[in-house]
């Protein structure tokens, strides 16, 4: 099979589901519900590529649950970055050598 007729047609196939909202739905406005809906999704998928790193960061998954509990309730209370990294790989490290 041609190479070029191969590259040309998955870029089809990539562009068009692309392209039919931007064409056929450019006058419709989504209701508020449908636009707080959207917003969401980039945290959904966020986690859904960070939560299996979390789990098996370390040997164990009590340690490693525990650096990611601490995370979240450190990035509830505080907005720094660096502090809920921090706190988060702290406390798997001091449960990994503690406990196990």
């Amino acid at each position: 099979m041609n190479y070029w007729l191969l590259i040309i047609a998955m870029g089809a196939v990539t562009y068009i589901p692309r392209m039919i909202p931007m064409v056929f739905l450019r006058d419709i406005e989504p209701s508020p519900f449908v636009k707080r809906f959207l917003n969401y999704i980039p945290y959904a998928a966020l986690t859904t590529l960070i939560f299996p790193g979390i789990l098996y960061s370390t040997n164990n998954l009590f340690s490693a649950l525990t650096g990611g509990i601490v995370s979240i309730i450190t990035a509830f209370y505080k907005e720094n970055l660096l502090l809920i990294v921090f706190a988060g790989i702290a406390s798997a490290f001091v449960i990994e050598i503690v406990l196990f």
